[in-house]
């Protein structure tokens, strides 16, 4: 595979916005304010309030743990994501980096610190979480639900008027805190290459809510996460610098339904020097020459902010972002309104056959660890399930459901839902029992190094299964009926194949002489194999993770 082109392409239109694009902008704006995802005044009070207070604690903490009776030490939280980009909608959480001098260690910042929080009145559900790729202290202050990150500089005092995209700011510092700070400096340099910031943000408002209403939205199910999405919308904002928010929203769905992945999307020519941290580089790694979808950082070290993207997800992204060109362009010919743009995705009414994962816990407290976990790892059962030449189409949906208790254990649980399209074959027997076995084992051996504890049950259900799952409002809403609006479960009398016991080409249900065709679930009573396309269900897959004593 030949490395694609870094180059940077120049703005397509200068001209002036119309009265009718204009027009148009503010009855966008008009119909994200009645979806509520703006806040109210108040609410926007409120959470300056917490930053602030936040940021005093954190100041009068360094000088503490200094013991230097001085102000000028400094440290600082500086919030970055969302609420940075000025993007955040109502009851939204709030990322924050803590920036400290030198000689305030990451011990300090885990242990004391943490400590000091535990102490406040308006800290609730406090935890740290040490082991992750960055670690953090997760909390809801004052009804607001916080993400804390901490990087230290290699400086003696921090002033007030500290800009965290100088690049010599990385000099000598340990990985986690350049990952740390990578946050607020890709936020900060985003803001500083869109020409409207206005403009961006009205825009980028709307193409979050599309992504969420049409179920593309989530980095870690393979999707692309809030950085990747303005980081394409900050880049259609230079290719029309002058355009209005509404025609920027169009022109996103142009460029990007027709770009030609995967050459990399950049806003600005990557920055080279010899601090020695690894950037993205097809040039020169190999493996980034692999990658489905790149949207690459604008600050040093450059980053891939689409890794978890796979082809199958990114032709996902490319059939929605089709869809919104189509959409938009009734819209600028006033053929529709704003509103058919951010319609829901029917997801369960577009397939007929699912796979369902359930993540359950013993006890409540420990369902939101374990789902985390979890979900981290549907992504690669995605990935098993496309590889299947059965297999025409495997989505998952990133929205989690909670649980029916319709056996009343009173487990706490929650659902994904993956949606299949197979091929169209003759007499088709489908296996996918080895791709959940190798899925299964992943998660178990990942589970036992994490020492986490819970249950995951996967099985395939078909549509008219779906009542034993979902709420009644949920099938309404997908236009799906239950009948007699009960959750029926079958009582019939079920043969169990035991195929974690058996080799594939053994005895299965007594019948030693066809290959079986095992999913997950349990087998209609009955053996005998049809000349049509059908499903045998092996086994239900259920591990038991109990954390190590």
């Amino acid at each position: 595979m030949e490395p694609p082109t870094l180059e940077m392409s120049s703005a397509i239109c200068l001209s002036q916005p119309k009265r009718i694009d204009i027009e148009r902008s503010k009855k966008l704006e008009n119909h994200l304010k009645q979806q509520g995802i703006f806040e109210t005044e108040t609410e926007s009070k409120h959470r300056r309030e917490v930053v602030r207070k936040l940021n005093k604690l954190f100041k009068n903490w360094i000088i503490n743990i200094r013991k230097i009776p001085n102000d000028k030490i400094g440290g600082k939280v500086c919030p970055f994501g969302s609420y940075r980009l000025g993007v955040h909608t109502k009851g939204a959480d709030i990322d924050a980096l803590c920036v400290a001098p030198m000689r305030i260690d990451r011990t300090d910042f885990f242990t004391s610190f943490f400590q000091l929080l535990s102490q406040q009145p308006e800290v609730s559900q406090l935890r740290s979480i040490e082991e992750s790729f960055v670690p953090l202290i997760k909390m809801d202050f004052d009804g607001i639900e916080v993400d804390l990150l901490f990087a230290k500089l290699n400086l003696e005092q921090l002033p007030e008027t500290l800009d965290l995209r100088d690049t010599s700011h990385l000099k000598n510092l340990d990985q986690k805190c350049a990952r740390s700070l990578n946050g607020c400096r890709v936020t900060d340099e985003i803001l500083n290459l869109v020409p409207n910031k206005d403009n961006f943000r009205l825009a980028l408002r709307a193409i979050k809510l599309w992504a969420k209403r049409r179920g593309v939205y989530s980095n870690v199910l393979g999707y692309l996460g809030g950085v990747s999405w303005a980081m394409l919308v900050a880049k259609t904002c230079q290719l029309y610098p002058n355009a209005s928010a509404s025609v920027i929203v169009h022109k996103f769905f142009l460029v990007f339904s027709k770009w030609k992945w995967p050459n990399p999307v950049l806003l600005k020519t990557p920055e080279v020097n010899n601090l020695g941290y690894q950037v993205w580089d097809p040039r020169v790694n190999k493996s980034d020459r692999y990658h489905s979808m790149p949207i690459i950082t604008p600050s040093y070290p450059q980053q891939n902010s689409t890794f978890n993207v796979s082809k199958s997800t990114r032709q996902v992204i490319v059939d929605e972002l089709t869809v919104g060109l189509g959409v938009t362009n009734d819209i600028m010919i006033g053929q529709a309104d704003w509103t058919k743009l951010f319609e829901e995705k029917n997801f369960f009414g577009d397939f007929r056959h699912f796979v369902v994962l359930t993540a359950s816990t013993e006890y409540k407290e420990d369902l939101c660890e374990w789902c985390g976990l979890i979900e981290s790892r549907i992504r690669h059962l995605v990935t098993v399930f496309d590889k299947n030449q059965f297999v025409k189409v495997a989505r998952v949906s990133p929205k989690t459901y909670p649980g029916l208790d319709v056996a009343g254990i009173g487990n706490e649980s929650c659902l994904w839902f993956i949606g299949i399209i197979f091929e169209q074959f003759e007499n088709l027997n489908v296996d996918l029992t080895y791709d959940v076995h190798y899925f299964s084992e992943n998660l178990l051996k990942l589970a036992e190094n994490l020492n986490r504890k819970g249950d995951i049950n996967v099985r395939y259900v078909k549509k008219k299964e779906l009542c034993n799952y979902l709420s009644a409002e949920v099938l309404k809403a997908s236009g799906i009926r239950c009948a007699d609006g009960v959750v029926k479960v079958s009582r019939k009398r079920k043969r169990i194949c035991h195929t974690e016991e058996l080799p594939i080409s053994k005895k299965v249900c007594g019948d030693e002489k066809r290959q079986p065709s095992l999913v997950f679930g349990e087998l209609d009573d009955g053996c005998t194999p049809e000349p049509v396309k059908r499903w045998f269900v092996g086994k239900p897959i259920k591990l038991n993770l109990l954390r190590k004593s």
